[in-house]
């Protein structure tokens, strides 16, 4: 059995079949840290808008953008790559993500669509720096698109631990604007994206945060579209009857890759965080949910400019816990950051200086109650699972 599923459920101690036909020794859990695959990473949106490189340190990024619009806008950088090597972060989720004018935030903002094919315009710019990240550091990042690429960086990860290796990227579009027509997925899957969320906001294919709304008729077409494909569908953002009804109709794989559990957040004004009746449903279909460390989606109370000291990294453990506890095992939750989606240092917990800091998760797991074999799926091995249902096994 593939060391990366839990071999015995946190809380009900049923035993769970093996899913993984990937080779087992890439695996194999590391004593002290496992492998983390983070669901969820805006990348080329802070390349493209705040000239961000993520081939640098954190510190020479923080360094760099002391004072600057980067910071006053989204915070200090909470990813580089010596980040990314001493969290043993292996893959993280990719997005392609743009805003919609209507949340324009002021006359810096002016990666915003109007229209689809604004839209489209915009993601394939990010599409190719992406690319041309891939091009100019193949020793830093690449493609992870198929079995056979997730393979080709995971193998090195395990094989010499100590040593600095390539962050696989697997493809995320957040956010479906720029789609205008149903066969354009196949355009997309061609390039190697791999997931998709409908929603951000609303779009004309369903209602989503801060507006709320049902799938559509163009809504379940692009499902349908998306399902013939393969696609993994992402659940993150959209309404809670939207997401009902994706969980009914969609045939194929999906996720949440970055949202919380609302009943965790009560009093919170928003339909952003996942109801229990969304969870159930994804549990149901046996998807995994991305738990965000981010203080507004872990503490109702958090607003930005408080302390971040008022939130400690045990909120995140809760969010994670609270899952489990749902499903009855540690097989159906993850990580998804969200970093640096428009908050950086100043809004995460205590205890996170970078993404590096999430291997101070498995200590307060196992305080909870988690065994090692849940504690490698938690960080790692649910996400793998999830991408070898959905990677192609070549291109």
């Amino acid at each position: 059995m593939c060391p990366l599923c839990p071999a015995n459920a946190t809380t009900s101690g049923n035993k769970l079949s093996p899913v993984s036909k990937i080779k087992q020794e890439f695996f194999k859990p590391m004593p002290h840290r496992p492998l983390i695959i983070d669901a969820h990473q805006d990348l080329a949106y802070n390349m493209l808008a705040f000239d961000r490189d993520y081939r640098r340190t954190v510190a020479e990024t923080r360094q760099q953008e002391e004072g600057s619009l980067a910071v006053r806008e989204n915070g200090q950088t909470l990813l580089g790559w010596d980040a990314y090597q001493q969290g043993r972060v292996a893959i993280v989720f990719a997005t392609l993500f743009v805003t919609p004018i209507r949340y324009k935030e002021g006359d810096w903002d002016t990666i915003c669509y109007t229209d689809t094919a604004d839209a489209r315009r915009f993601y394939k710019q990010q599409l190719e720096a992406y690319q041309r990240l891939w091009e100019e550091a193949p020793d830093q990042f690449s493609l992870v698109s198929t079995k056979s690429e997730m393979q080709n960086v995971l193998a090195p990860w395990q094989a010499t631990p100590d040593e600095e290796h390539p962050v696989g990227m697997v493809l995320l579009m957040e956010g479906a604007e720029s789609i205008g027509q149903v066969d354009e997925l196949k355009e997309w899957w061609d390039a190697g994206l791999r997931l998709i969320g409908p929603a951000w906001a609303g779009t004309r294919f369903c209602g989503g945060s801060r507006e709320p709304g049902p799938l559509t008729r163009e809504g379940y077409e692009l499902l349908d579209g998306m399902a013939e494909l393969g696609y993994g569908l992402d659940l993150s953002h959209m309404d809670q009857q939207a997401a009902l009804q994706a969980l009914d109709h969609y045939e194929g794989h999906l996720m949440a890759t970055h949202a919380n559990a609302g009943a965790l957040l009560k009093g919170a004004d928003t339909n952003r965080h996942l109801p229990d009746s969304v969870i159930d449903g994804i549990l149901q279909r046996e998807g995994v949910i991305g738990i965000v460390p981010y203080n507004v989606f872990l503490q109702a109370s958090w607003k930005r400019g408080d302390a971040r000291e008022l939130v400690p990294l045990s909120k995140v453990v809760e969010q994670i816990d609270y899952v489990c506890q749902m499903a009855g095992d540690a097989r159906h939750v993850g990580i998804g950051t969200d970093f640096d989606g428009g908050f950086g240092l100043d809004a995460v917990p205590e205890g996170i200086d970078s993404i590096a800091d999430l291997q101070k998760l498995p200590p307060l797991l196992q305080e909870k109650g988690f065994t090692d074999e849940d504690i490698t799926a938690i960080l790692g091995g649910n996400w793998l699972r999830m991408l070898e249902n959905i990677l192609p096994e070549n291109q």
